[in-house]
């Protein structure tokens, strides 16, 4: 039985076997005739399109166009261009410009674009972040991982790269690709291209300041009292309402602000500046200046100059303070008037590449003679250009450029040295490791009195240079220096970029100085240090030689002004003249008055200060007036010098 069942599936597996190999010999011989059929088909298609493109080459041939087809435009592209056969029909397009952070791989020829490849500035520069900070290359540039945005923001992108605060990472400066380059590369913004006149990069603002009206709601003194900016009603920069000042444009300002006053206040008065509105709800105060108590009844000139920068719906307010309430507005103070230009601004556009900075100086909790001041930042708008020294007592700039600065201290001194010698504030630029004297201002002395001293200037640094302050005191004369959020204390100032701005140093001359009964009679000078483009002091064979400063080209202009001198007038006046191309008529630009000397001083000084816009061929001069009174001397070696900031229109 077992045997049977054994023959069973040997049976059974062959006639399996049969079938499907039956079964599979029938499939492929259905697969093969199929596939016949459609090779067949193929070979008849392929036919008909090769006898369609025989016809059409054909055709072709007869209207001469057989180069042209062949390439794919029908006209010879340009020296710039490229047949682009990805179109239909094919274009040529101008060739691809490597972008920056890009290098070039292959040239743009006839029938191929140009090949860019993306610089890996990471594997390039391995210490590029650092050894311990991870680089990651992006097109165009790269970013170091784990670093925050304020290091990258000081310059750690390096040369020919700017940190791009949009993407936060660092990218190539553009080339401009041969076109002029109007505002160069910073360390936060990218290089502007275009031609320079054609952009808007300064503007100039002027109005008169007077007292409210006693019989105002905020006509007390104590704590604050708002100054009326009476000047124009408005213009694209900005809106003069309600005796403040409110800004339309982003930008950077410089102001200005001769103030003159008699009070008998029994404490110093403090007038200022107040920046509030848009980001900073609060506001914050950008400069102040401290008038001192009199010892007699005369007036008294001051001026107040700030750096700021500002955005859309910000506002400006002019104020006075009083440390006390025994200070009534309608019986103690009179104001001088000093016309229409009392207060001016300079306004720089951001494309200028311009920088602004504020710094509060340090208070000294022990009394000193010499001073050197140390200062803590309060803003700007790019630290890699403009930093403090290691020490905090310099500012150093890391490009060349044109600087235009304010330094006002507070202090209170005790001695009756301080009165006769009287206080110098002397500005320095250190090169190299070696001080160099810019300009310097001097101070009446006081004794058991707190004052101000002030100096503003103009003037070239290049890179590595640090600007630095002393201030004088004679001996046996104890100084306390103040600083403090009121703006009391302050260091203002612009870095603006040497191609488009210009300035000039002079200081009086030491011939033709006026003395005696003098009535507006013109100061002369003599130039120092070096010569500027768009200015000159007019010279031999002009019509006024050493008086008239004469500007080359349009733009707006900063005046500042110091003299010290030896009086008896009752008011002595210093005002800023403007005379048109045609040299003849002449019309005020602004003014500033100083009183009698305090009793037991040797010397004392007035300024001016003013912003305002010149054409080619304006020209400027200085007249001194003595009222009542006569000018004894005026040093000419130190203290008395003028400081010209000129910035392209």
């Amino acid at each position: 039985m077992d045997v049977v069942k054994a023959q069973y599936g040997i049976l059974s597996e062959t006639v399996k076997q049969v079938s499907f190999q039956g079964l599979q010999g029938e499939l492929q011989s259905y697969l093969e005739s199929q596939l016949a059929g459609v090779q067949s088909q193929a070979r008849s298609h392929l036919q008909k399109s090769y006898a369609v493109h025989k016809t059409d080459a054909k055709m072709m041939d007869v209207t001469g166009d057989t180069d042209h087809a062949l390439l794919g435009c029908r006209n010879a592209c340009g020296p710039e261009e490229y047949c682009n056969f990805q179109m239909q029909p094919s274009q040529c397009q101008q060739c691809t410009m490597c972008p920056p952070g890009f290098f070039l791989v292959s040239q743009c020829s006839p029938n191929a674009d140009r090949i860019c490849q993306d610089r890996d500035e990471c594997l390039e520069i391995p210490t590029l972040c650092g050894e311990r900070v991870k680089c990651l290359n992006t097109p165009g540039g790269f970013r170091c991982l784990g670093v925050s945005e304020r290091d990258i923001s000081s310059g750690l992108c390096g040369h020919e790269y700017f940190y791009n605060q949009e993407l936060q990472e660092c990218q190539a400066c553009s080339d401009c690709d041969g076109q002029p380059i109007a505002v160069p590369c910073s360390t936060m913004s990218d290089s502007v291209c275009g031609v320079i006149s054609e952009n808007v990069f300064s503007k100039s603002w002027s109005a008169a300041v007077t007292l409210p009206s006693a019989r105002s709601k905020s006509s007390a003194v104590f704590p604050g009292l708002q100054l009326s900016v009476m000047g124009k009603e408005g213009s694209d920069l900005l809106i003069n309402r309600d005796g403040s000042i409110s800004l339309h444009q982003h930008g950077l300002l410089w102001l200005d602000h001769n103030f003159a006053l008699k009070h008998s206040c029994r404490n110093f008065l403090q007038v200022g500046v107040r920046l509030s509105g848009g980001s900073e709800e609060e506001g914050r105060d950008l400069s102040g200046v401290r008038v001192e108590q009199p010892e007699r009844k005369h007036f008294q000139g001051v001026s107040v100059s700030a750096a700021a920068e500002v955005e859309p719906n910000q506002t400006l307010w002019l104020l006075l303070k009083s440390p006390n309430q025994h200070c009534n507005q309608s019986k103690e103070l009179q104001l001088y008037e000093l016309g229409s230009s009392a207060f001016s601004l300079l306004w720089l556009s951001h494309d200028t590449g311009a920088v602004a900075m504020t710094a509060q100086t340090s208070t000294a909790p022990h009394y000193h003679g010499n001073y050197r001041p140390s200062f803590r930042v309060a803003t700007v708008s790019d630290p890699y250009v403009v930093a403090l020294t290691h020490d905090s007592r310099g500012i150093r700039f890391t490009e060349r450029g044109i600087v235009k600065f304010v330094l006002q201290q507070a202090l209170y001194s005790m001695g009756h040295t301080c009165i006769r010698e009287g206080f110098s504030l002397v500005a320095y630029i250190n090169t190299n490791g070696t001080n160099q004297e810019v300009k310097r201002s001097f101070k009446s002395g006081v004794n058991y009195r707190d004052t101000s001293i002030t100096l503003s200037a103009t003037t070239i640094v290049d890179s590595g240079d640090w600007l630095n302050f002393e201030i004088l005191t004679p001996s046996q004369c104890n100084v306390r220096y103040f600083g403090d959020s009121s703006g009391i204390s302050m260091l203002s100032l612009l870095w603006i970029p040497a191609a488009i701005s210009s300035s000039l140093m002079a200081t009086v001359s030491r011939t033709g100085l006026p003395s005696g009964a003098v009535r507006n009679k013109p100061l002369l000078f003599q130039q120092v240090g070096p010569d500027a483009e768009h200015i000159r002091l007019a010279g031999t064979g002009h019509q006024h030689p050493q008086r008239n400063f004469v500007f080359q080209e349009a733009g707006t202009v900063n005046v500042a002004l110091t003299v010290k001198l030896i009086h008896s007038c009752n008011v002595v006046k210093l005002v800023l003249h403007q005379q048109g191309q045609d040299r003849t008529n002449s019309a005020p630009l602004a003014q500033q008055v100083g009183g009698q000397m305090p009793e037991g001083s040797e010397w004392t000084s007035v300024g001016v200060r003013a912003s305002f816009e010149v054409q080619n061929g304006t020209a400027i001069y200085i007249t001194l007036d003595c009222i009542r009174g006569r000018i004894n001397q005026i040093t000419h070696d130190e203290g008395t010098n003028i400081s010209i900031l000129w910035v392209a229109a």
